[in-house]
């Protein structure tokens, strides 16, 4: 196998292979519920995008299975078991601007753009590829190979869920959704909704200056919010607004004013990231209640302002709440208040996206939180948990896969973790592997999202190699 290039077949197949992904890439498969049918589970676009990949799969001579519209397969060889390789063919939304149509690919300085180039289409066709390339180089391997595209990674993963209820699962798996070398740990998740119970009914007897009319930051748990607006009722708000002025201008943050009467509503505006890194955002909910933390508020109002300032803001590692875990594998836990809401007498909540590390004990977190909120007349109202993923650094699919990646690249393959989630999570023998390269961007949900050429013609040799070298590996079974 060393004296084969595989790099130079993934070159003689590079023409092919990109009309190929601009044909995928112009298929807009954003989920669609409402445009759903019974064939077709996610919306119109995402089973002609399905449809699509599986008759190019049907034209190459892999055996190719729709299941349902959920998710399909393209499997190649002979053997009782069999290697996965989980892809997924939705999109997130193109919102924002474009240099070009999100949905009409664009070649320009050998980068091709397009949503979905890099996150998940791109990928998914160069696994595709190097499937093709072990296929017509007739090479021998001891286990089959089996390609499964999901259709709903994006927004709750049902198509992948759906593909495990009915097919017996791989030996061991890859997805091709995220970096270069390979990552086999992932942070579990705690998405959490703190509930605000009533502190006082009437108030007119309580003796304050303002209101906390309104309040809202975020629209996404899993998202830093970069907005907030928040509306103030007091006899006089003059104190606010030039408080506020000078809090944001300090602070280098936009912000603007409207008034009307005795009221003012406030915005003001941070920074969005992923909520598996909120240190590199600015979390414009927090920096809002920050600030009004200094003024003199009904008791039902300084409850939920003073439970956000005390706990969750500028503290992205949950030390407050005394949940600051952290290990040597996975790295701290993290929070994000990606959501936050109040209305006035009805009180408010908090929906928190939590990222703890695979040794972290799931339950001592949730009593932490539950003692706390409870302290401060907050109730758990909502929680949901998606459980850390580990595979060990000696098992053998991480070794074939180092092997592939180093005889390709030539560079070390470090083993990496992450906060994020991919469909790794959900197979016990899968990790994370690639497509972005050490060093490259990630633009996987920005607008202008692109894969360099030469990388993705790199990422199909090395998705061969590892295609070949998995396949003729003795895979220990999961315990």
């Amino acid at each position: 196998m060393k004296q084969i290039n595989l790099y130079e077949e993934a070159i003689l197949r590079k023409e092919a292979l990109i009309e190929d992904l601009k044909t995928l890439l112009s298929i807009e498969s954003v989920k669609d519920l409402e445009s759903a049918t019974e064939n077709r589970p996610m919306g119109e676009n995402i089973g002609e995008a399905l449809e699509y990949i599986l008759d190019l799969s049907s034209k190459a001579n892999f055996i190719t299975k729709n299941i349902d519209g959920y998710a399909g397969l393209a499997e190649y060889g002979a053997g009782e078991d069999y290697i996965g390789i989980l892809c997924h063919l939705d999109v997130v939304p193109a919102t924002g601007d474009w240099t070009f149509p999100p949905f009409e690919p664009a070649i320009r300085d050998g980068k091709l753009f397009g949503r979905g180039a890099i996150d998940d289409k791109g990928p998914a066709i160069a696994a595709f590829y190097g499937l093709k390339i072990i296929k017509e180089l007739g090479l021998p391997l001891k286990h089959r190979i089996r390609i499964i595209f999901g259709t709903d990674e994006e927004s709750g993963m049902r198509g992948i869920k759906k593909y495990i209820e009915r097919e017996p699962l791989p030996i061991a798996a890859f997805s091709p959704d995220a970096v270069f070398p390979i990552i086999n740990a992932e942070k579990g998740q705690i998405n959490v909704k703190l509930s605000q119970m009533k502190a006082c009914e009437d108030c007119s007897s309580c003796n304050h200056d303002f209101r906390l009319v309104s309040f809202t930051s975020g629209d996404r748990a899993n998202m830093v919010p970069d907005k907030a607006h928040g509306t103030i009722k007091g006899n006089d708000i003059s104190p606010i607004l030039e408080g506020f002025k000078d809090y944001c201008i300090r602070r280098n943050l936009g912000y603007s004013i409207d008034t009307c009467n005795d009221e003012a509503t406030l915005t003001i505006k941070g920074k969005s990231a992923h909520s598996m890194e909120p240190q590199k955002g600015v979390n414009a909910g927090l920096l809002m209640i920050h600030f009004l933390k200094g003024f003199s508020f009904h008791p039902q109002d300084h409850i939920y302002i003073s439970f956000i300032n005390r706990f969750l803001y500028n503290d992205f590692y949950g030390r407050s709440l005394g949940i600051d875990y952290s290990d040597d594998i996975t790295g701290p836990l993290t929070v994000n208040a990606g959501i936050l809401r109040y209305e006035g007498n009805n009180g408010g909540f908090i929906q928190l996206n939590i990222r703890f590390p695979v040794t972290t004990h799931y339950l001592r977190t949730i009593e932490k939180i539950i003692s706390t909120a409870e302290a401060y007349g907050f109730e758990i109202s909502e929680i949901r948990e998606k459980k850390p993923h580990y595979v060990d650094s000696n098992h053998s699919i991480v070794k074939a896969l180092q092997k592939s990646y180093f005889e390709e690249t030539g560079e070390e393959p470090s083993l990496l973790s992450t906060g994020g989630n991919t469909y790794a999570g959900l197979m016990d023998c899968c990790v994370a592997f690639g497509p972005v390269f050490p060093g490259k961007e990630a633009t996987a949900h920005q607008n202008d999202e692109y894969i360099e050429i030469e990388d993705l013609i790199r990422a199909t040799a090395i998705y061969a190699r590892a295609i070949y070298e998995l396949a003729n590996t003795d895979i220990e079974k999961s315990s």
